[in-house]
């Protein structure tokens, strides 16, 4: 049309395109961490939990047959903590309940799969060091399922990530990390995290879930057909280069019996993690403190006269120039040396872009290796914007962004905070 054609409306035209343009990002940006896709982990208890009893028991009528059912299921739970020989009465005062997980009830015949949890503050005084055993350090967890040729974690609520959300692990010895997944959560933990080697990066994940390793959980479903048998292959890894623990394999008769057969694996996944924790082999990374927790004091002083070594060379090396430069154009200026020795240590706001996961990873190594930085944090990772962390300094703000600048960063200062970009 002529109306469009018009120079007049060109500016107009632009200008509502942007808009447009600017409205598709931020619906899609929300698109990312909206909808319904997390679910929110139960509550750890601290009681001892002891599931897959198997009970066959007959009597008289359905109710003595499955009242002698939890009798005996508690007697064999009991067994299976290795405790000592208790008279059903005694047994009966520490059993805080029973979990029925499947039951079949007949006139005289009792059939049942249970699970027997015991008030840990009663039991653990027949139990020893056993009803105390130490646990794990915090351990973040990814649950990953792998079907239709697609990974998932939190991107879509799964029955892998549900019956993990729905599993009591107050006995279990891992200190399990579980993420509802709403929010962030599906963005900062993916598949792909699981498969990243930086622990730079790994750092920033973990301190935003106060865990200290990583540990993933990952289930492949492979379906016969639509509404045919399910075969479902687990295989637990731990830490930042995905170690392999174990793998095992499952089968469901249909989808219906799928969520039955996925709690039955979290046990068994949770005992492989248990046994990997009893061989020594699910200890944190030490790889993964570097920059972060308590430094020997020795070892800190010594850092610390290194790099004060470092500074007075450096500048002294900067006067000689300088001075040099001064006899040549027979101008001698005022020489100001940096502080080395006595500086406060202060933590300062600096903000950084990070237009991709590269840029994380070489901005934190850069600002870690600037002398006289003690620890980064980052308080806020934007991929594709500007981020923000925290940096331990030994000297003023000025020195910090002269120290930045150095590293070939372009320093803006201003609030009390600095800005850097490459």
């Amino acid at each position: 049309m002529p109306v469009f054609r018009s120079p007049a409306m060109r500016p107009a035209l632009l200008i509502v395109a942007i808009a447009a343009f600017v409205a598709l990002g931020v619906l899609w940006a929300r698109a990312q961490v909206d909808g319904d896709r997390g679910i929110p982990p139960v509550m750890a208890s601290n009681d001892i939990d002891v599931s897959g009893i198997e009970v066959d028991v007959t009597a008289k009528n359905a109710e003595e047959a499955r009242l002698e059912g939890w009798h005996q299921a508690a007697r064999k739970a009991w067994a299976k903590l290795e405790g000592p020989n208790l008279g059903d009465s005694q047994l009966q005062g520490i059993v805080s309940a029973i979990v029925i997980e499947d039951e079949q009830i007949g006139d005289r015949r009792y059939k049942a799969r249970l699970g027997v949890i015991f008030d840990r503050q009663r039991a653990g005084s027949y139990l020893g060091a056993a009803g105390r055993a130490a646990r794990s350090a915090p351990m973040l967890l990814i649950p990953v399922t792998f079907t239709g040729g697609t990974e998932t974690v939190y991107e879509r609520r799964n029955e892998w990530q549900r019956a993990w959300a729905e599993y009591q692990p107050g006995s279990s010895r891992v200190d399990y990390v579980r993420p509802a997944g709403s929010g962030a959560d599906s963005l900062l933990v993916t598949y792909g995290q699981s498969g990243r080697r930086s622990r730079t990066w790994w750092r920033n994940i973990l301190d935003q879930f106060g865990a200290s390793d990583v540990i993933v959980a990952i289930a492949r479903l492979d379906y016969a057909y639509p509404g045919g048998p399910v075969r479902g292959t687990f295989t637990a890894r731990y830490g930042p280069d995905s170690t392999y623990l174990a793998s095992f394999t499952m089968d469901a008769g249909n989808p219906r019996e799928l969520p039955a057969m996925l709690d039955r694996a979290v046990l068994r996944m949770d005992k492989i993690f248990e046994s990997a924790l009893a061989d020594g082999r699910l200890t944190p990374d030490p790889t993964l403190a570097s920059g972060g927790g308590q430094m020997d004091p020795a070892v800190r002083q010594l850092i610390d006269r290194g790099e004060a070594a470092q500074a007075q060379r450096r500048a002294a090396e900067a006067a000689a120039r300088a001075a040099q430069q001064a006899a040549e154009t027979d101008d001698q200026p005022t020489i100001t040396l940096p502080p080395t020795q006595g500086a406060t240590v202060a933590t300062y706001v600096v903000q950084f872009a990070t237009p991709d996961a590269g840029a994380v990873d070489a901005t934190l190594s850069a600002v870690n290796a600037t002398p006289g930085v003690r620890s980064t944090a980052t308080s806020s990772l934007a991929i594709g914007g500007t981020s923000v962390m925290r940096v331990t300094y030994a000297g003023s703000l000025n020195d910090l962004a002269q120290a930045l600048a150095g590293r070939g960063f372009s320093v803006t200062q201003g609030g009390g905070a600095l800005s850097i970009r490459r």
